[in-house]
């Protein structure tokens, strides 16, 4: 078996937080929290790169007419 990992920072702190009993409305309110905080992230990362590159509606349009797809005889 391989050597175990360290926790995350981010692991170690959500460990704290759930030491304590939860009830499954609240797990469900913590884990929508999480999901719209990365979503944002990353919402914030596309709108700076779309910024930094100049890229708009056509690279979108660009993008969704592109085939990526493996092909398979």
């Amino acid at each position: 078996m391989g050597a175990a990992k360290r926790l995350t920072n981010l692991q170690i702190e959500l460990l704290e937080v759930f030491k304590y009993e939860l009830s499954e409305e609240q797990i469900k309110e913590i884990r929508s929290l999480l999901v719209n905080y990365f979503a944002d992230k990353v919402t914030n990362d596309i709108d700076k790169l779309f910024e930094q590159n100049n890229w708009g509606e056509e690279k979108i349009e660009e993008w969704s007419k592109e085939h990526m797809r493996t092909k398979y005889n």
